[in-house]
């Protein structure tokens, strides 16, 4: 039995004559009759009978057409999936940090979109830190990601730098360095700071600041979302290096710019190194890559 003969079966099924079903599916009669006799024969039972010039469903061919039917549709429902894929469309499993959802990532599905307007593409959103991102992406839940660089992965994945985030001090607006404009990082050690825990990329952004002004802040409190942290600064626990990110305007907090020692935080377009990448996957990678994308400050 193959693929043919299930499809021979649903279309006399639903003709229920010979000749018509043998025109529909563009072969002759006793091609098809020859095909349903081999199926019975394979099955053991009999599929159809006769009513007159016509044939009927035995109480074993209903049975049959129900399931033959249903698996059908899914194996059409596969094939149409695919060709849709193989065409540019499909759906894109992104995953992005956080802080780019604001700003970066609609900026992104409504250009990538608006140049695709003739291809059925969907989005699937997830977010989360660097780490949890881009091992979704290793485990293959993930089609693309931004995030941060992160060594652990570079031997997998590959990171292209697509923008570029200024990173700010935030402290309370009633904090003693609130009366300033900026700051050196020299001048924050005798105040506890709020760190990023070690799982996020901008932990070992935040360290190497640190590190090289040789100093060692008293760290209060761990967190891994940055917008959490800028909540514990609002509620003075502490102070903090963090994105400068659009939430920080509506928050009791005053953004401080970094004047020692420079640095700035990339944002990275991660994809596995050795894998193959659906057309539409490619597009969009093709579509950040080139698209110009403006820094994030």
């Amino acid at each position: 039995m193959n693929l043919y003969h299930l499809r021979y079966f649903t279309t006399l099924a639903r003709y229920e004559h010979y000749t018509r079903a043998a025109e529909e599916l563009m072969i002759t009669q006793p091609s098809l009759s020859h095909a349903i006799a081999a199926m019975e024969d394979e099955l053991g039972v009999k599929l159809f009978e006769k009513e007159g010039r016509n044939v009927v469903l035995t109480r074993f061919g209903h049975i049959f057409l129900q399931d033959v039917e249903r698996a059908l549709a899914v194996l059409d429902g596969a094939i149409t999936t695919m060709q849709m894929a193989g065409s540019g469309s499909g759906t894109i499993e992104l995953g992005f940090l956080r802080t780019l959802g604001t700003e970066m990532v609609p900026q992104i599905i409504r250009g990538f979109l608006n140049q695709n307007i003739e291809k059925d593409i969907q989005f699937s959103l997830h977010t989360g830190i660097t780490f949890d991102l881009l091992t979704d992406l290793v485990k293959r839940r993930l089609d693309i990601v931004l995030c941060s660089y992160d060594e652990r992965f570079q031997d997998k994945v590959t990171f292209t730098p697509v923008a570029t985030q200024e990173l700010v001090l935030i402290v309370h607006k009633d904090h003693p360095l609130a009366e300033q404009e900026s700051v050196n990082l020299v001048d924050t050690l005798i105040y506890p700071h709020i760190f990023f825990t070690r799982t996020s990329g901008l932990r070992q952004v935040v360290d190497g600041l640190f590190e090289k002004i040789k100093g060692e802040p008293k760290v209060v409190f761990e967190v891994e979302e940055d917008q959490v942290i800028a909540g514990l600064v609002a509620q003075n626990f502490g102070i903090a290096v963090v994105p400068n990110m659009p939430i920080l305007k509506f928050m009791d907090v005053k953004a401080l710019q970094i004047t020692a020692p420079s640095w700035e935080r990339n944002f990275y377009l991660a994809f596995m190194k050795y894998r193959y990448m659906p057309p539409v996957v490619a597009d969009l990678k093709e579509y950040i890559t080139a698209g110009g994308l403006p820094d994030l400050v």
